[in-house]
């Protein structure tokens, strides 16, 4: 395992552009809804960067932190914590002020059967979230959700595509940003829309599905036969240095890799690594969830790690016996449900 932890470490230390750009951010940053996938390693990279850059500030993660375990991983890497329930009105408006918020809270899992509670979280909260922090900087976090389902050959949707999004979850998403992009305009606060499609990383996102799926021999659903997906560690530096990049009005910032990815592909591409041959079900459908990054592309240049290096990554993580997160991206729903 100890190899395990040293390729991790190597591959999510800060790069030199996010140190740089660190320079130029004044101030603490504060990561609202901290405790999900990204959070974490997004709280510890910054600190990170923060240390490397000489600078004073803190980074502060608050979430309801239900896993006290990566409470006390995140306080060993240097970052303070603070455990608070952000639909609490009360405790939301007990956070200290910081001149630059990311904001990372929402709901998507189990929105059918929960749709009121995902309005509330992804609609109503950041409205509440803008008015408190109306003087900071927000990088706030949405999703390709919000557009409709394009030609797998058309290179996907630019940024400014109208929204169309299928099902509660991407309404709800796209509500999101618009009481952001409203509080932007009402208050003069600078802003960016952060929308991501997909990330992936060691313990979870599409890459792993596929291989899991692969090597356990289960059939792999190609109705939704091409993907997006960016690598989670260059994903948190975008999202960091994206605070320089904010604007009234609000910024929206398509993020992802720059290909578009055959499943079948990918699941080829294990099956040569695993010595085992994929099994598929149905077609691939003429149209998928895809965004066009090339304005993202343009301000922080193509991600680091590549599809190849993402696959060998992946597998040599599985392989090795490394810890995998149970939570499913659902990257094959059509019907935005859930």
């Amino acid at each position: 395992m100890n190899e395990l932890l040293l390729l991790e470490k190597e591959i999510l230390a800060p790069s030199d552009a996010l140190v740089n750009d660190l320079r130029s951010i004044d101030g603490d940053i504060l990561l609202l809804g901290a405790g999900g996938k990204m959070g974490p390693s997004m709280a510890v990279l910054a600190k990170q960067a923060m240390e490397k850059a000489g600078l004073p500030h803190k980074v502060i993660a608050v979430s309801r932190f239900s896993d006290e375990a990566m409470r006390t991983q995140l306080e060993a890497a240097g970052v303070q914590t603070i455990s608070a329930d952000l639909l609490n009105d009360a405790e939301l408006q007990a956070l200290p002020f910081a001149p630059n918020v990311i904001y990372l809270a929402g709901h998507k899992f189990g929105t059918t059967g929960k749709e009121a509670f995902t309005w509330a979280m992804n609609a109503y909260l950041p409205g509440r979230v803008a008015e408190k922090y109306k003087q900071s900087r927000i990088v706030a976090f949405s999703t390709g959700n919000v557009l409709p389902f394009v030609p797998v050959h058309s290179g996907g949707l630019s940024e400014e595509a109208t929204p169309a999004p299928l099902g509660e979850y991407g309404q709800s998403c796209l509500g999101r940003e618009r009481m952001f992009q409203y509080f932007s305009e009402l208050n003069q606060t600078a802003t960016l829309i952060y929308r991501l499609n997909y990330a992936v990383d060691f313990r979870y996102g599409v890459v792993l599905e596929v291989a899991k799926a692969v090597n356990e021999g289960r059939a792999i659903d190609l109705r939704t036969g091409n993907v997006n997906v960016i690598w989670q560690g260059d994903a948190n530096e975008i999202a960091i240095r994206s605070l320089l990049h904010c604007s009234t009005p609000a910024k929206v910032l398509n993020v992802t890799g720059p290909e578009t990815v055959s499943v079948r592909w990918l699941a080829h591409q294990f099956g040569n690594i695993f010595g085992k041959e994929p099994i598929f079900i149905y077609e691939e459908q003429p149209t998928a969830l895809l965004s066009n990054a090339s304005e993202c592309h343009r301000l922080f240049g193509y991600p680091t790690i590549t599809i190849k290096q993402i696959i060998d990554i992946t597998a040599t993580w599985m392989q090795k016996g490394g810890a995998i997160s149970g939570k499913a991206t659902h990257f094959q729903e059509r019907e935005g449900k859930f």
